[in-house]
């Protein structure tokens, strides 16, 4: 589950499911709620530490990791913006929870952070261990009363640090990094049994956090360039899946606005049948996965530009209502001019598809009308005046 800490940061939700296996409707409901908050915090606090960043001596040190975890955090809001589409407020069925397994469990694109090739779930915690490590190092996290808190979020970073060296393969690797978590358990122990005492540990604590989350960071991102190095065939296979449960959403998504919109965006939404079937060589597999990339930009464009239509004309609707919600407070509704001026403007973005430039425009006027034409009853100072 997402974990907001008292110091306002948040921790990624443990994601439902696996690859290959269709989701629970009430799992997915639950995953999509904590993921949102997730993703609401963190630009948060994305925000928060690029300006901490400007101010610090050691700013520019930290430059490549606040790129990289914008990175990560736009990716995650994309596949984000995917899975509600594809969710469509819980009218799914059994091709729609597979699909969003798929959302969550495929490889996200391979540009977007820096070469790498997480899932979803990989890349929210690859998030999380980067931003602890950027806190510490800017100097942010507090110190006294937090103390046991952060002892506890080291704790829970030690249990995570464990599963992830249980997939690294058998051999000395695997018994290296499992050494390296011993090492870095055993300083917690001690650091925990000194503040139990009442002892000092603030100075302490810093550096076993930068620890923790550079070895953690890095059992994520050495994980999944090991898949990549070993399992291209796979990658291929998953990332062309992804592909097409995205198509499908993205086709939704079009006829949606092509339906609403006028004009709507001209982007085609790419074809990844096209492509034709997975190889299986290596030279063959490296070609294929810079197509299946390319496509995922192409997609990316078209996702973007037909999202950016349909929230412009329900931003447009929202402030018509607005501004009628107004004139229905002071009366100026019931003026036929300005009335008239609101049914041309409502009709507009009623139509379908609606021509968004012509209902700008009859949304400006009647904005007009409300700022130009006083309310009934209304007083004015002139008049008021002779009155006396």
């Amino acid at each position: 589950m997402s974990v907001v800490a008292p110091a306002g940061q948040v921790t990624a939700p443990v994601a439902p499911g696996q690859m290959g296996s269709a989701v629970e409707a009430q799992a997915a409901q639950v995953y999509l709620d904590q993921l949102g908050q997730w993703r609401e915090g963190r630009r948060h606090e994305l925000d928060e530490l690029d300006k901490a960043a400007l101010h610090a001596a050691t700013g520019s040190a930290v430059t490549g990791d606040i790129l990289l975890s914008m990175a990560l955090w736009k990716a995650v809001s994309d596949r984000y913006e995917l899975l509600l589409a594809t969710w469509n407020a819980g009218r799914v069925g059994a091709t729609e929870l597979m699909r969003i397994s798929t959302l969550i469990w495929g490889r996200l694109d391979a540009g977007t952070a820096s070469g790498l090739s997480v899932s979803l779930p990989e890349a929210c915690r690859l998030s999380d261990a980067l931003l602890s490590q950027l806190r510490v190092k800017l100097g942010l996290d507090p110190s006294g009363a937090e103390i046991t808190e952060r002892v506890r979020q080291l704790r829970a970073q030690m249990e995570r640090i464990r599963d992830q060296i249980d997939l690294e393969p058998a051999g000395a690797p695997q018994q290296q990094a499992a050494l390296e978590q011993s090492r870095l358990a055993r300083r917690l122990k001690e650091l925990a049994d000194k503040a139990s005492r009442g002892g000092d540990v603030g100075g302490l604590l810093g550096p076993l956090e930068i620890d923790a989350a550079t070895f953690e960071r890095d059992l994520i991102v050495n994980g999944a360039r090991r898949r990549d190095a070993a399992a291209l065939l796979t990658r291929a296979r998953e990332q062309r899946a992804d592909l097409e449960a995205r198509e499908a959403t993205l086709r939704g998504i079009v006829e949606e606005c092509v339906r609403r919109v006028d004009p709507a965006p001209r982007y085609a939404v790419p074809d990844t049948a096209a492509l034709g079937p997975v190889p299986n060589t290596r030279d063959e597999l490296e070609n294929y996965v810079r197509r299946l990339d390319q496509v995922s930009r192409a997609m990316t464009i078209a996702q973007t530009a037909y999202a950016k239509a349909l929230q412009d004309h329900d931003e447009l609707a929202s402030r018509l209502e607005a501004y009628h919600a107004k004139a229905m407070a002071t009366g100026q509704a019931e003026i036929p001019d300005i009335a008239q001026a609101y049914g041309l403007a409502r009709n507009a973005l009623d139509q379908r598809p609606s021509r968004l430039v012509l209902a700008e425009q009859l949304v400006t006027v009647y904005q007009t009308y409300l700022q130009t034409t006083p309310a009934p009853h209304t007083v004015h100072p002139a008049t008021s005046s002779e009155s006396k």
